[in-house]
């Protein structure tokens, strides 16, 4: 597409910020809207798949970011009491150079931002969106200013984005999240996300995410699942309870559980699965979590949200305007909908009351797991190959 748009983006998330840095690259006027006085990233650490990885290296930002993060080669899990292993996933069962990325969000954030604001992009905070005319191309804020009318609008606003009217659907369970010191001398392997369960109720994990800034001590994320509802239980409870419960399931974690000083060190997210069921709709185009929110799958949400950037703006220099939504579609309808159907099908074998469901998956779909060709599967599941999107963005 020769012809330079008027874009505004809706939100300055990792998919609103790769968006909004990709089309100010290729010369588009971009606006891109905040609801914060200063943008800010939201959560802790996150991996970074192969998916991900591939449209930061057409970024040009793939080296800056892998330096900065620690390479995990493994997903590794446990249940307790037994230390039955019942998650060994190798990324190298796929291809023996496949690794992720642990990273500090962030890390992930700073880089996208500075990125936008380096190609161009007018970054306009304390600008709440409230609605948009998909026809007319115009926005209002939650103060009753009117912006635009632009040619092309793109929802980043998340989950809870006003604009997609596909009602929210709450997951049972949602995950207690906090950055601690990387204890160098163990007893955790650096390569390898850990997990521990007890059945599907309690769930915690352990990744090296690396710094935050080139110099900055090493990181790592820890979370804790908790259901959804239970959130201001735990906040009222002793921390020092939760800290006998969390050492409790799993021992080794002591050091780093002890060095929690209070409970608003740990970020709180509650997680939905929805699909927009019109993820374009006119001139409104929704990427990221507004088009499809899941329970986060090792980072899925974050490499979800560059690939559906990436489509996005293939889409709209390969084309008209008019042909842009569609060829968005094309680029990411089927892969979005596998990924989302695998999300809404595992996330109960790991977070959910039942006993039905941790008990075969530690008795039947843990030993099938480790024959041929189920490594290989696996592991194109988790790094996000299944489908081949980075085929059909020209990326592989």
């Amino acid at each position: 597409m020769s012809a330079k748009l008027n874009v505004v983006v809706a939100g300055a998330g990792i998919g609103g910020l790769a968006a909004a840095a990709l089309l100010s690259t290729a010369g588009h006027r971009v606006v891109l809207f905040d609801r914060f006085g200063a943008p800010a990233p939201v959560g802790s650490g996150l991996m970074l798949q192969d998916t991900g990885l591939a449209v930061l290296g057409a970024m040009g930002l793939r080296d800056r970011l892998t330096d900065l993060g620690s390479p995990i080669r493994r997903l590794h899990g446990r249940t307790v009491p037994k230390l039955r292993t019942v998650l060994d996933v190798r990324f190298s069962a796929l291809r023996p150079d496949l690794h992720a990325v642990g990273i500090q969000r962030t890390a992930l954030f700073d880089a996208l931002l500075g990125a936008a604001l380096a190609a161009g992009a007018d970054l306009q905070t304390s600008t709440e969106i409230a609605r948009v005319d998909a026809k007319t191309g115009t926005l209002e804020d939650n103060r009753g200013r009117q912006f635009g009318p632009f040619d092309l609008l793109i929802d980043g606003l998340g989950a809870n984005s006003p604009l997609s009217r596909k009602s929210h659907r709450p997951l049972p369970y949602g995950a207690l999240w906090i950055t601690l010191d990387w204890p160098e001398l163990g007893p955790f392997d650096a390569g390898a996300l850990e997990q521990r369960y007890r059945a599907a109720r309690k769930m915690a994990g352990v990744m090296a995410s690396g710094s935050a800034i080139e110099g900055q001590t090493r990181k790592a994320t820890y979370f804790w699942s908790i259901k959804g509802d239970g959130f201001e239980a735990w906040r009222s409870t002793p921390l020092d309870a939760w800290k006998e419960e969390a050492i409790a399931l799993w021992p080794e974690t002591s050091d780093l559980i002890n060095a929690v000083e209070d409970h608003d060190a740990f970020s709180f997210a509650r997680y939905r699965h929805r699909t927009h069921d019109k993820p374009v709709q006119g001139r409104l185009i929704h990427i990221g979590d507004s088009w499809h929110a899941a329970s986060p799958q090792l980072g899925q949400g974050a490499n979800m949200a560059l690939l559906d950037a990436y489509a996005l703006f293939l889409a709209v220099s390969s084309g008209s305007l008019e042909t842009t939504p569609q060829r968005y579609l094309q680029y990411r309808r089927s892969h979005v909908r596998l990924y989302q159907l695998m999300s809404f099908l595992f996330t109960p074998v790991y977070q959910s009351d039942g006993a039905v469901l941790p008990f075969l998956r530690d008795w039947l779909a843990a030993p099938v797991s480790r024959a041929p060709p189920a490594p290989a599967l696996l592991a194109a599941m988790v790094s996000g190959a299944v489908g081949r999107p980075l085929k059909k963005l020209g990326l592989a």
